[in-house]
């Protein structure tokens, strides 16, 4: 009896994009590579689109030319999501009927309609990362993942980090730490640098802001600095007026973090409002539409108290 061979599929993984000469995602000039899916609920998160962990409609009605002249959309959708109202030829999502089969974005010819997230290969992210290899020699950077949370798919990051280095590209990750630990061990083997976000200290803070406590998360740093003393590790804080842009949240960050020689820095991101336009794109309502960016004189101060923690000469790294 003749068997027949089993082809082994290649590894792939849910990639959103992929951004060439990041120069805040890592040292160096590096290609980030964004990933679908996150287990936070940060309320100012930036990239609304990397959250659910599959691929997403998306409508941009700036975009759509409407029923007269199109429609095509409205005849393909099978779950009858997308309709008209009398006041306005364009057409309108209903959410909540979507199913995100991506009939409608194949048939738009403005591209009003499009999806996030597209399933790619190791060697398909690998060959685009790697055709900025010049800029990582001179620079001393390389390839980054961040999300979403690249750590909620760790045998792609794992193998697409894996490859990197057999390649001689430098890797670090982007991480918000709420994954099981055993996700995060089975990727940090392959990582030069791990980013690492400390968004709130205070547990029911956390919750309330990120959807849940920090318990695990702290876990998950503690343990990796311990386990992994060769790798790099800079910790975080995206800086939210009114949330975390206290010297209290600072002060425990940099008591968490000083007594590991390996925890190399500690980097402010002060909060902005770049990505409030893309929620409205995914149907959703942006919730810190009032909040603004923190006042320069703050994120000084907060610096500073950084810099003498470090014993840097303040304003200096």
């Amino acid at each position: 009896m003749e068997t027949q061979a089993i082809t082994k599929q290649p590894l792939k993984g849910l990639v959103l994009n992929i951004q060439h000469f990041c120069t805040y995602d890592g040292p160096g000039i590096r290609t980030t590579v964004f990933f679908k899916s996150c287990s936070l609920r940060c309320k100012w998160c930036s990239n609304p689109e990397s959250i659910h962990p599959e691929p997403e409609l998306a409508y941009n009605a700036s975009k759509c030319i409407g029923v007269k002249e199109c429609g095509f959309c409205k005849k393909e959708c099978p779950e009858s999501a997308i309709f008209t109202v009398d006041s306005d030829v364009k057409v309108r999502i209903h959410w909540d009927l979507c199913t995100n089969c991506g009939k409608c974005v194949a048939v738009c010819p403005p591209q009003s309609l499009y999806r996030f997230g597209q399933a790619m290969t190791v060697d398909q992210v690998l060959d685009e990362v790697e055709q900025d290899s010049t800029f990582y020699r001179e620079s001393g950077g390389g390839i980054t993942l961040s999300g979403g949370e690249c750590l909620l798919q760790p045998e792609f990051s794992a193998a697409l980090l894996a490859g990197a280095h057999e390649r001689g590209v430098n890797t670090a990750i982007e991480t918000a730490g709420n994954v099981p630990w055993r996700f995060m061990e089975k990727v940090l083997p392959h990582v030069d640098t791990m980013l690492h976000d400390h968004k709130l200290t205070d547990p029911e803070r956390h919750r309330k802001w990120c959807g849940t406590d920090n318990t695990r998360i702290l876990s998950n740093y503690m343990k990796a600095y311990e386990k992994f003393p060769k790798i790099k590790f800079i910790a975080r804080t995206p800086v939210i007026p009114g949330v975390n842009d206290d010297e209290e949240h600072i002060h425990r960050v940099l008591a968490f973090i000083r007594p590991h020689k390996n925890v190399v820095d500690y980097e402010l991101l002060p909060y902005f409002r770049a990505g409030a336009s893309k929620y409205g794109f995914l149907g959703r309502v942006y919730e810190l539409s009032d909040f603004q960016p923190p006042r320069p004189e703050s994120l000084a101060r907060l610096c500073a108290t950084i810099d003498a923690a470090f014993g840097r000469t303040v304003g200096k790294k």
